[in-house]
Formats: C-alpha cells, sequence, structure tokens
C-alpha cells in the first residue's frame, strides 16, 4: 500500500509560480513507482498533467502545460513535485498525485494510488 499526501497549493495572480509536493509513505520501494499529476477543475473530467518514471528519467507532459511545468522526484524523500510557473486562470483546478507500479502513463485509469488533491486557484 502506498500513501500520497500532496501540499503546495493555494491562490496566486496569473502569470505567477507555485511549487506542489506529493509525499509517499507505506512499506514500499518508491523508486519502483512511476508517479503522475492530474487536475480536475469544477464541472470538467480528470485530466493528465505530467507524468515521470520511477528513475525520474523519463518525463511527461500534457500540451497545455509543456513548457511551463516540470515534474520531479527525490527518490530518497519519497517525493514528487510539479514546479508550476507562469500560470494561468484556465490552470485552476485541484491537483492530485497518483502512483502506479511499472512504466509510466498518461491514464487516468492507468493509477492505482491516489492522494486527496490540493486546491490551485489562480486569478487573473
Amino acid at each position: 500500500q502506498v500513501q500520497l499526501v500532496e501540499s503546495g497549493g493555494g491562490l496566486v495572480q496569473a502569470g505567477g509560480s507555485l511549487r506542489l509536493s506529493c509525499a509517499a509513505s507505506g512499506r514500499t520501494f518508491f523508486s519502483n513507482y512511476a508517479m503522475g499529476w492530474f487536475r480536475q477543475a469544477p464541472g470538467k473530467e480528470r485530466e493528465f498533467v505530467a507524468a515521470i518514471s520511477g528513475s525520474g528519467g523519463s518525463t511527461y507532459y500534457a500540451d497545455s502545460v509543456k513548457g511551463r511545468f516540470t515534474i520531479s522526484r527525490d527518490n530518497a524523500k519519497k517525493t514528487m513535485y510539479l514546479q508550476m510557473n507562469s500560470l494561468k486562470p484556465e490552470d485552476t483546478a485541484v491537483y492530485y498525485c497518483a502512483a502506479r507500479l511499472g512504466t509510466a502513463t498518461m491514464g487516468v485509469y492507468g493509477y492505482d494510488y491516489w492522494g486527496q488533491g490540493t486546491q490551485v486557484t489562480v486569478s487573473s
């Protein structure tokens, strides 16, 4: 079992930055798990944001965040990060981290473990 806890959300003006963190706990070799960030805005489906392989050597991004967001991880700390720059009002959503054994995937249903989410609000 893997427990995930997100932090770092908040209110920021358009053009600003935030860094989200996702801390993992439980009896697990963190590096065995690919990790992902997803988001869900009110009235919309949960969507892929970014993913990272267990080693951190491969990363994947949704087109909407490419060049603005950076996903990373520190396996020694069992923590994943999402650095979000040049934020836009359309980035407003609840952000979730997720984990799965094996390779990274962009599909929502490919992940087995989820955090409770953290709210990100970008004002115009």
